[in-house]
């Protein structure tokens, strides 16, 4: 959709996306988040509550968080919707259970990392922990969670040669998905951490440098690559719409300048043009735990067609720019 605005997209998008959680992973969370978001920016919408409601059922009752407590993050990020349903629906079910799940994460291990993150220090963590905790805090209020956070990301960085983030210690490749995970998890946790918190200037320059670092690797054409710094990699939606949701939401809230609209406009023109008027997207890198050499990163098959994470992520780029263009403009 070349010429889609993107409420349009969004539109397209949470029309395909997000109508069920099974198997129970983030790509579908953030799908179901990006409908109840798009609900809230456009209220005379169909109310899209009580199908997510209905589909979450099965994965909210009983001892589901006690058993949560034995997965890994990919599984626990599927709840992003949480608070938002909560919200929507005023069932406090929702918030409790992201609460509950979150707290995995304030238990640490010998190494000093919560619980649930990857030892070999797989950035992905950087995304679950960034959205569970920072949601838990802002559905709590309790200290422990923004605590735990922000200690957290203080502890993880970006190589200091060039800025940008080895997908693990065992894969030290500089995957495009990788590097947006890392952007995205700094971007949900200053959505909710306190203004004035301890550590809070710290994150938040890390994030500045980190994103400096991405922006000087944008190709022309708005898009980022498979491999952030291969000019040899192709061009890669999930990683483009990503890197450009956590643009828009810094300028929308405040910790990244509006000197950056260009790269975001930019971004942005890269992800419609990669998603038709079915919902259907291409240029999709797939599922991809740490693999062993650069050669395997780089050789990674695109999907083309319906692809739950490339449509989620998508999505919530179209409704975050959608909310920054709308409050622009007025």
């Amino acid at each position: 959709m070349s010429t889609g605005s993107p409420i349009e997209v969004a539109r397209v998008l949470a029309a395909e996306y997000g109508y069920g959680l099974q198997p129970v992973n983030y790509v579908r969370g953030v799908a179901m988040s990006g409908r109840l978001r798009l609900h809230r920016l456009e209220p005379g919408g169909g109310d899209p509550a009580a199908s997510i409601v209905e589909a979450v059922e099965p994965f909210v009752g009983g001892d589901v968080g006690t058993m949560l407590q034995a997965v890994d993050g990919s599984v626990l990020a599927a709840y992003v919707w949480a608070d938002e349903l909560s919200e929507a629906t005023g069932d406090e079910r929702y918030a409790r259970l992201l609460e509950q799940i979150a707290s995995g994460y304030l238990e640490t291990r010998a190494d000093g990392l919560p619980a649930p993150v990857d030892p070999d220090y797989r950035v992905e963590d950087v995304f679950f922990a960034g959205a569970l905790l920072g949601r838990a805090f802002k559905t709590s209020g309790d200290e422990r969670y923004a605590e735990a956070l922000t200690g957290f990301l203080g502890r993880v960085d970006a190589q200091p040669d060039s800025g940008l983030w080895w997908h693990c210690n065992s894969s030290p490749f500089t995957w495009g998905r990788g590097n947006a995970f890392a952007a995205l998890g700094f971007a949900e946790a200053l959505s909710y951490l306190p203004a004035d918190g301890p550590g809070r200037a710290g994150l938040e320059a890390k994030h500045r440098a980190h994103l400096e670092a991405l922006i000087g690797h944008q190709d022309a054409s708005g898009a980022w690559r498979q491999v952030i710094d291969r000019p040899d990699s192709y061009l890669e939606l999930t990683v483009t719409a990503i890197i450009g949701y956590a643009i828009v939401r810094g300028m929308g809230r405040g910790w990244l300048s509006r000197d950056l609209e260009p790269v975001a406009a930019r971004a942005w023109g890269a992800v419609a043009e990669r998603v038709d008027e079915a919902g259907m997207v291409r240029d999709s890198c797939p599922g991809t735990g740490p693999l062993p050499t650069l050669e395997d990163y780089l050789q990674r098959e695109p999907i083309s067609g319906h692809d739950d994470r490339a449509g989620s992520m998508a999505l919530w780029f179209a409704v975050e720019y959608a909310e920054y263009l709308g409050s622009s403009s007025g």
